[in-house]
């Protein structure tokens, strides 16, 4: 790390607050808060939703899934943690997958995982045939 990045994590640190980001005249009305709060944790939900619908389907589900996340993020504290906490896990996983040794384990890894499948797709077509397995006796 360099100087440059730790002033930059500083400033970072030291302008994020947590707690509500809504306007000062709906934070100075109380029964208007509630109802910005209600309505900020249903569009949260409406599209946390949105993203559980599209984890199975073609589609960028945990994406939509953190950007409800982040919906809440600005009005709840305990979303801002889930986000910082998911922000540095996955900032570590970045830095530990592009670490030359680990990059270098993984591409053997791979290689031998998608030779040992070639194998197995050979031994089956010269055993068997291009016959589908239970049809295969």
């Amino acid at each position: 790390m360099t100087a440059e990045s730790d002033e930059t994590d500083r400033a970072v640190a030291s302008d994020s607050r947590l707690g509500s980001r809504a306007p000062a005249f709906v934070q100075r009305s109380r029964p208007l808060h509630a109802v910005w709060r209600a309505g900020i944790f249903l569009v949260g939900l409406a599209v946390i939703g949105g993203g559980v619908i599209l984890l199975p389907l073609p589609g960028p589900g945990w994406l939509i899934i953190f950007g409800g996340m982040a919906i809440w993020g600005t009005e709840f504290v305990w979303a801002q943690k889930v986000l910082r906490w998911t922000r540095r896990k996955v900032t570590e996983a970045a830095r530990a997958a592009a670490d030359p040794r680990v990059r270098r384990r993984n591409l053997v890894i791979g290689t031998l995982v998608v030779a040992a499948l070639i194998g197995l797709a050979v031994w089956y077509v010269c055993s068997f045939g291009f016959t589908v397995p239970w049809r295969a006796g």
